[in-house]
């Protein structure tokens, strides 16, 4: 079975190529980053280029779509809709041209915005951002690409955030700043926060390779959910640190940080690792559920405890000599 992974440089990409690879199928890559593990399955391909993306499809049996524009400060802003949206539609064209009937899509949870407690696949979308606006608008696109043949299947798949070794994006800057031990605590730290470990997202894309005809939704996220202060305690614990929390302040008075190093990002122009939205990130509850994943008898190779384990381990205790360069943000 030939697969073609659109975004395959990235970092679930490359976790997600590599066990393709050892599961036996046969695997290219589309990516404007040539793949630093598998330089020779990777085409330069910029998702919203169609010629080349439909050139790289042909042949396939199956096309997984993880490229996306969904960083915080994007510029300019309309790359959101080049890439997401009109992407989507560069990749349901080249697919039907090929005459292939299978796209798995990784969304995000970000269609839902700051959503209610456990909020499963039937919440009400409100996103907040062009991120997620962008997201949700491209499963449309696909929704129409199904719906033209009942011999398609799509499968659109909502990760909360992802962390693991080698990204570089929000779950890594907390880890760093308590090992660097700049971590201060903003607000209770009742919170709680969903997250899911990247060898995981990257079984269940390969898992859901086996669905049949129709459209299949599901948000990803590996439970239990942890709140600020536990996720903290045992991050200081696996560090070796003292257990607890260390420093805390009031959140009106980091969100009032916030703002003060947004008015300086305007005023130098440079990007600051304190904002007032990270700060509202960081301090709301970001909790979701599933209520369609069990029903398909995946089980998650690596509980969430040990994928927080192998990262610290790899990337603050232990680290190997030359690790692999994927720092893409969530």
């Amino acid at each position: 079975m030939q697969i073609t992974v659109i975004g395959g440089s990235g970092f679930i990409g490359t976790r997600l190529v590599e066990l393709l690879l050892e599961s036996g199928y046969h695997v290219k890559i589309a990516d404007k980053c040539i793949s630093a593990c598998y330089p020779d399955i990777c085409t330069i391909a910029d998702v919203r280029d169609e010629k080349t993306i439909t050139e790289v499809v042909a042949g396939s049996d199956a096309v997984v779509n993880l490229a996306a524009e969904h960083k915080d400060n994007v510029q300019p802003r309309n790359l959101y809709d080049e890439v997401n949206i009109k992407g989507a539609e560069v990749v349901c064209r080249a697919c039907t041209d090929a005459g292939i009937s299978k796209i798995i899509f990784t969304s995000s949870v970000a269609v839902y915005g700051f959503a209610p407690p456990d909020t499963d696949e039937y919440g009400e979308f409100a996103p907040f951002n062009n991120y997620g606006r962008t997201k949700l608008e491209a499963e449309k696109v696909y929704r129409n690409w199904q719906g033209e043949s009942d011999n398609r299947s799509l499968v659109i798949v909502r990760p909360t955030v992802v962390f693991g070794e080698n990204n570089r994006g929000n779950v890594y800057n907390l880890l760093k700043q308590i090992a660097n031990g700049h971590f201060v605590m903003i607000g209770r730290g009742k919170n709680k926060k969903s997250m899911a470990y990247v060898d995981n997202v990257a079984s269940f894309l390969a898992y859901s390779l086996k669905f049949g005809p129709g459209v299949h939704l599901f948000n990803y996220v590996d439970k239990p959910d942890m709140d600020m202060n536990s996720l903290v305690s045992l991050v200081r614990r696996t560090l070796g640190k003292y257990d607890g929390i260390g420093i805390r302040i009031p959140y009106p008075l980091g969100y009032l940080g916030g703002l003060v190093f947004d008015l300086l990002s305007k005023i130098t122009g440079k990007e600051y690792p304190v904002s007032s939205i990270r700060v509202k990130k960081f301090c709301s509850t970001t909790q979701f559920s599933s209520s369609t994943i069990e029903a398909t008898g995946f089980k998650p190779p690596v509980s969430l405890e040990e994928g927080l384990r192998r990262t610290i381990d790899y990337e603050f205790l232990n680290p190997p000599k030359e690790k692999k360069h994927l720092f893409y943000s969530e």
